[in-house]
């Protein structure tokens, strides 16, 4: 599956994790003002803000799992199988079909509270993009550099939450899963103290002891938990260096390795790639599952009044650089 993360410092980042048994072939995308995305029931959007992010380009079309506009804006978005519904188009609201909903947010928004307001009118529909590329059960973590929200359509309808933590996984609900952290209030970066018994003389035998008991499995409810805990008890410098290197170490924190994660077809789920993107400077950075130098695009590099994609593939072999 997948984890989603904000980080602050001087600037702002917003990444994820893809987690899955195969690519369909993604690639580092950056969507020109003037690209024009014919929506299939809302009309068309000749101009608007311009983003980055990882996606699939089908029929010239970029399908985006993530990604960041020119304002700050940034979305993702992640599996939630067996929760996420979709409904046939419904007058009198804005009718977009789920893999348009990242180009709908991002080309409009230019932070959460704008669209707040976009969400508050719209019906995400049950329209696939083709035959061969079914609907994606998912929900979204959206934020800026302010505030984070979650977006879910499920069976009650549109829903959106409040974000404190800043992180997002899979199943269960959000709400359930902001709810688990209630377990876990006891963690702390700290060393414990003997508070079990004052007729014992209980001590610490090794250091990080006080997060003892955080979960470290590859499933959705442990990962948010655990990326949570690390995110929010990170420390780092404020140069772009530093930023970018925490956050990283913040995602690794729920890799998963191959061999580890044993689909019912024998298939193994492992994370594909990793990104960052520095949200205030439209620099986009990511590492893959065989490739552990990171990579970036600077989206404000590219010609952004134009009309045309531009496209830069993952390095998928690692680049090992000799001392000697």
């Amino acid at each position: 599956m997948c984890t989603a993360a904000t980080y602050k410092t001087k600037d702002f980042y917003f990444g994820r994790t893809l987690d899955y048994e195969f690519s369909y072939g993604d690639e580092i995308v950056v969507t020109p003002r003037n690209y024009p995305f014919l929506f299939r029931a809302a009309g068309e959007m000749k101009s608007h803000y311009a983003f980055i992010g990882t996606a699939h380009v089908a029929e010239g079309y970029p399908l985006y799992y993530e990604g960041a506009n020119e304002k700050g804006l940034c979305i993702a978005g992640l599996n939630f199988v067996g929760n996420a519904v979709y409904r046939p188009r419904t007058e009198g609201r804005d009718n977009v079909a789920q893999f348009e909903l990242i180009p709908w947010i991002l080309g409009r928004c230019a932070s959460v509270a704008e669209a707040r307001a976009l969400l508050g009118k719209i019906n995400i529909t049950d329209e696939p993009f083709n035959e061969t590329l079914p609907l994606a059960q998912l929900h979204w973590l959206i934020a800026d550099r302010e505030e984070a929200v979650c977006l879910e359509s499920v069976k009650e309808g549109i829903q959106v939450y409040d974000n404190p933590a800043g992180v997002l996984t899979n199943n269960p609900p959000f709400p359930q899963q902001m709810f688990s952290l209630n377990n876990y209030m006891h963690l702390s970066p700290r060393n414990p103290v003997n508070s079990f018994s004052d007729k014992l003389e209980l001590k610490t035998y090794s250091r990080g002891m006080g997060a003892l008991g955080l979960p470290g499995d590859l499933s959705s409810q442990s990962r948010f938990t655990r990326v949570a805990f690390v995110k929010l008890n990170s420390v780092s410098g404020d140069s772009e260096g530093e930023s970018v290197s925490q956050f990283f170490h913040i995602l690794n924190s729920v890799d998963q390795q191959r061999g580890c994660d044993i689909l019912e077809n024998g298939a193994y789920e492992i994370t594909l790639y990793t990104c960052c993107m520095n949200a205030d400077r439209g620099i986009y950075y990511c590492t893959t599952y065989d490739n552990h130098q990171i990579s970036a695009v600077d989206m404000f590099r590219e010609p952004l009044d134009g009309m045309v994609l531009s496209r830069y593939s993952f390095i998928t072999q690692e680049q090992i650089r000799r001392l000697n």
